[in-house]
């Protein structure tokens, strides 16, 4: 049991579904499931396009308030996520976590061909190495 608290029932039960891996909801066009309403909500635009979030600036579109926001940092400059060794910053955490590397010396994606290790991913799912333009696996 963790002692984090909740303002809202609604907001524990949400979170004790998570820790136990408990998901009431499911998709009815995939197999996926869900432990809140509001995540398979989200989900579903997948399956049916809906993109109801749109950015004032370009007007490009999202399926959630999330990535509007995080996308409207291309257009305010704003870089949140700060590198406690180098104090660079970044718009996104992945970024932040792909850029770490570089002062921890992690590198977890490996080349099943030569076993030359990298970084970061180059494309997502798998990356190419440069060397012998295999897949690599992630």
């Amino acid at each position: 049991m963790c002692n984090k608290t909740f303002s809202e029932t609604r907001s524990l039960k949400v979170h004790q579904r998570v820790r136990t891996a408990e998901c009431p909801y499911h998709c009815e066009v995939c197999t996926k499931t869900f432990s809140g309403r509001g995540s398979l909500k989200v989900h579903q635009r997948i399956h049916n396009v809906e993109r109801p979030y749109c950015c004032d600036v370009c007007n490009k579109t999202f399926r959630n308030r999330r990535h509007l926001k995080v996308h409207q940092r291309v257009h305010t400059g704003e870089r949140p996520y700060r590198c406690e060794v180098c104090n660079k910053t970044f718009s996104k955490t992945c970024k932040l976590k792909e850029h770490q590397c570089v002062h921890t010396g992690e590198r977890p994606y490996r080349c099943d061909v030569c076993n030359k290790t990298l970084c970061k991913k180059q494309l997502e799912g798998t990356s190419t190495c440069t060397y012998w333009g295999a897949s690599i696996l992630l």
